[in-house]
Parts: structure tokens; sequence; C-alpha cells
């Protein structure tokens, strides 16, 4: 299918004028193209084009994983999806460290001396869990595809 070099609608097989725009199609000037991203991501990066149309959104994954999701932005780009998956590993993290250092902190606290260390330290888990969203946040600003460190190789989304 052909498109207007000038407004970028779609042409009729063997118009000679837009009707859209009016403007002649036997221009030289190079056709216009919709934007199509590659299904899958290059090795090393991702399609530099995608990128820069969607940075905000896959940096964004990493603070509110679901806006990605109910926009649809994971659906489209593969760069957003690999982001939107590292931003719910993230959450999800979050939830079971919320969940479970509590609980060991209490069943620790029994034991007089050593188990209040031990449930200080457990609680300081806290510190990688936010420099692995910094680093999930860096790598997206920077249009990488490196997983995150430990759980970073796990699919979620499709």
């Amino acid at each position: 299918m052909a498109f207007c070099p000038n407004c970028g609608s779609a042409l009729t097989d063997g118009a000679k004028f837009c009707s859209g725009c009016g403007a002649s199609t036997a221009s030289s000037a190079p056709q216009y193209q919709p934007k199509q991203y590659h299904t899958e991501p290059p090795v090393g990066g991702a399609d530099p084009r995608d990128v820069a149309d969607n940075k905000s959104m896959a940096i964004l994954a990493y603070i509110l994983f679901f806006i990605p999701m109910l926009v649809g932005a994971h659906k489209i780009s593969p760069y957003v999806r690999f982001h939107t998956n590292q931003g719910i590993l993230m959450f999800l993290a979050w939830i079971a460290y919320s969940v479970v250092v509590p609980i060991l902190s209490a069943i620790l606290l029994i034991i007089p001396i050593l188990g209040g260390i031990a449930a200080a330290l457990l609680g300081l888990l806290w510190i990688p869990l936010l420099v692995f969203n910094i680093l999930g946040i860096v790598n997206a600003s920077q249009g990488l595809l490196k997983p995150l460190p430990f759980a970073g190789e796990i699919t979620i989304i499709r």
C-alpha cells in the first residue's frame, strides 16, 4: 500500500493526487511509512526508534509497572515489554520483602541477643532492592536490555 509523501494518508492504487491533502503523488520524496517495530529486539540492545519513542514508558515500568500494561504499550513495543517484565519482578520482590522480613524478624527476636542483630541485618535487605530498581531505571534510560541480577531472566509477560 502506498502513502502520501506529504500527509501520510493511504493512497488508492494508481492515484495521481492524494485525496487527503491534494498533493501530487509523483514527487521524488520518500514514501511515508507508518511506525513499525521489530517483534524481537536486536541482540545487545533495543531498536533505536523503539527506545526513542518509548523510553519514558520503560522507565515508568520500574516505578508503576501497571501503567504500561494499562496503556497497552507492552503489546506494541518489545522494549517496553522487557522493562515492564523487569518492573513486575521488582514489584514481586518488594512484596516478598514486606511479607517475609517482618515474619522472620519476629521469629528471630525470640533469640535474646543474636536474634536482634540478625533481625536488624534482615531489615537492611531493602537496600539491594532499591539498588536493583535504580539499576533498572538506568538501563531503561540508556536503551539497554540488561536483565536485573538474580531473577532478571524470569519472563512473566510475553
